[in-house]
């Protein structure tokens, strides 16, 4: 499939994404294109492609009225058109590879039978993980959608802010993840800049390219 835009112009949209610290409260994302970040996030990868996670958006003005004081007072959960929490299962194990085969079968037709040996090796993957192996190793992969949603959302010209400074347990408990079996990690919210957000203005600070980049 042919690329839809130039090299340049995906540069200068990256170029133009910033950790958004002031969004508009007024300015909302319309449902058509919110429906294709929520496709950037299902077709983000992860490893044997497990997808060990949920990611749940938050919409509710009353729910994110209340996110702020677990937030470290941080606006942003309660300004943006939409605050997505990345979260992983608090138990992970067998059940989990038997539904992404299932789900590989469901998809593809490919026969059972023919998926053992890679059941086997995802079986032993993840027998030989400890409970905090497990929870690292999910951990990770969220960051991979996190990077995906980040990069689909400036490409369409829509503002993010990534967040770790929350009270993660506090977030479980208000949003009921933990009733349902997730454990909050990180989240994004997506939204509009304000036309005042200074931080909108700044220049892009990187290190040279020949500083972190080296061809072997």
């Amino acid at each position: 499939m042919p690329a839809t835009q130039s090299v340049n112009d995906l540069i200068e949209q990256l170029k133009w994404r910033y950790a958004c610290k002031k969004f508009d409260p007024t300015k909302k994302i319309p449902a058509e294109i919110w429906s294709q970040l929520e496709q950037a996030l299902v077709l983000a990868p992860s490893s044997y492609g497990l997808q060990p996670w949920k990611f749940f958006v938050v919409m509710d003005p009353k729910l994110k009225e209340q996110l702020p004081a677990f937030s470290w007072n941080q606006p942003q959960p309660k300004d943006c058109s939409h605050f997505v929490v990345l979260a992983i299962k608090k138990e992970f194990g067998p059940a989990d590879v038997d539904r992404l085969v299932n789900r590989i079968v469901e998809v593809t037709g490919a026969p059972k039978e023919s998926l053992e040996g890679y059941r086997g090796m995802m079986l032993g993957s993840v027998s030989r993980m400890s409970d905090k192996d497990k929870e690292i190793w999910n951990r990770s992969q969220l960051y991979i959608a996190l990077g995906q949603f980040m990069a689909a959302a400036a490409t369409i010209g829509v503002d993010t802010c990534p967040m770790e400074g929350f009270i993660a347990e506090k977030y479980d408990e208000l949003l009921g993840l933990d009733k349902k079996g997730y454990h909050a990690v990180v989240c994004c919210a997506a939204g509009y800049r304000a036309a005042d957000d200074a931080y909108a203005a700044r220049p892009k600070v990187r290190y040279a390219t020949q500083e972190v980049i080296e061809h072997l």
